[in-house]
């Protein structure tokens, strides 16, 4: 890979994920506060990005890979985010807001394969290569909750009652039309799949891998997957608007400890595999989602304000020891011929179905503990999830057999 190429698809990654972070981390707190949404309608604007996912295999699978280059889609899906993103920043009350929300996640969510088959396409040895470019995006997603907290102060107190927040989705579509233009300088990749071959459904959503299931070890795999993305979804949506309510100063930008823990684990991960093999590995990473979720239930903007910072901090364990473990498990339990295939059906499973569910629950849960306009029991409104996360835990314990061919 030439060092042009490498800057320009390090620069395509970190606008990727600077225009995610930039208003999804805030999304609850600017629902709640600015458009005065309910729990129910917080979960629905989150759900966006489950109907996103299920849907990004039909735009990737039916036109990505047979009539036009990665990076023209790339970069015409982008720009049609910035127009969708000035839609949201413009939007005075929910009803208005949701169907803008809900196609730019239609048109976001392919964006993430497509900017990893542009990577790919231009590397000789991914696997040396890829972290190498992958990084910038995270370092793209800390960069804009820091630029929220720490610069604008649009989080603050006085941010939030000023409206400032709906800024985010105007700076997000900026980043969203420099990376619409700036995709057509990056590197051609040509489409690879033959157009005369037939597709079906069941290929493109990853349905040929069902036949894993029908080993018992991939099967509870599976079932804990979309089980712990419940409570991944709480994290997700009630995250920044509790820390918010609390009254932690400059939460979002504090909310970046997470993705530098994340960066941090995910090079850690092959020594604790090594060390300890895959079911203690998703163990430990389900034990970190009950403990994040008991720091939250007990912890405050006062004398308790670390057990908030030590949740936040354990995303990296939550995160990459039971999905990135998983995605590792899945393409080792299939065959050369369903690795593509197993990974869309776990990317359905969790990101799709899960997290559907999971912010159905967590909009119902947060609705049933509103105490006042402003107010909330949270302490019940983490404890369920730690709860949840527990039970999952206990389940795979019990439940689990490890292969030991896959354990080495």
């Amino acid at each position: 890979m030439t060092s042009i190429n490498r800057i320009k698809l390090s620069f395509m990654m970190f606008l990727e994920f600077f225009i995610w972070g930039a208003w999804f981390v805030t999304l609850g707190t600017f629902l709640g506060s600015n458009l005065n949404a309910g729990g129910a309608q917080v979960a629905a604007a989150f759900s966006t990005q489950s109907f996103g996912a299920i849907i990004a295999p039909f735009i990737i699978g039916l036109i990505a890979d047979r009539y036009f280059n990665a990076e023209r889609i790339l970069g015409v899906l982008h720009l049609i985010g910035a127009f969708l993103m000035y839609q949201m920043f413009t939007s005075q009350d929910f009803s208005a807001f949701y169907p803008y929300v809900f196609a730019y996640m239609i048109v976001y969510m392919p964006t993430l394969a497509l900017v990893n088959s542009v990577s790919f396409n231009q590397m000789s040895d991914p696997e040396k290569e890829f972290s190498n470019i992958r990084v910038w995006g995270t370092i793209g997603w800390i960069a804009a909750g820091l630029t929220i907290s720490y610069i604008f102060h649009w989080d603050s107190a006085e941010g939030i009652a000023s409206g400032l927040l709906k800024n985010t989705f105007l700076m997000a579509g900026i980043a969203s039309a420099i990376l619409g233009i700036f995709s057509f300088t990056l590197p051609k990749t040509p489409p690879k799949a033959n157009k005369e071959e037939k597709v079906s459904v069941s290929g493109i959503l990853g349905l040929d891998a069902l036949k894993l299931l029908k080993s018992s070890d991939f099967l509870v795999f599976f079932i804990s997957s979309i089980l712990i993305c419940i409570p991944l979804a709480f994290y997700y949506q009630n995250a920044n608007p509790f820390l918010t309510n609390v009254g932690l100063e400059n939460p979002t930008g504090k909310m970046t400890i997470g993705q530098i823990s994340e960066a941090f684990f995910l090079l850690l991960l092959p020594v604790f595999f090594k060390k300890f093999g895959f079911k203690k590995t998703l163990m430990a990473g389900m034990l970190a989602w009950v403990l994040r979720y008991a720091f939250f239930a007990y912890g405050d903007a006062g004398a308790a304000s670390w057990m908030l910072i030590l949740g936040i901090a354990l995303h990296g364990i939550c995160y990459d020891f039971f999905f990135v473990s998983g995605q590792i498990y899945t393409n080792a339990r299939a065959g050369e011929h369903i690795k593509s295939a197993a990974q869309g059906m776990i990317t359905l499973a969790t990101y799709g179905v899960g997290m559907l569910i999971g912010f159905w629950v967590a909009g119902t849960i947060t609705d049933s503990y509103k105490l006042t306009e402003n107010t909330f029991n949270w302490n019940m409104i983490w404890l369920i999830p730690a709860g949840i996360a527990a039970a999952v835990l206990v389940i795979f314990a019990i439940s689990f057999k490890e292969k030991k061919n896959v354990e080495a």
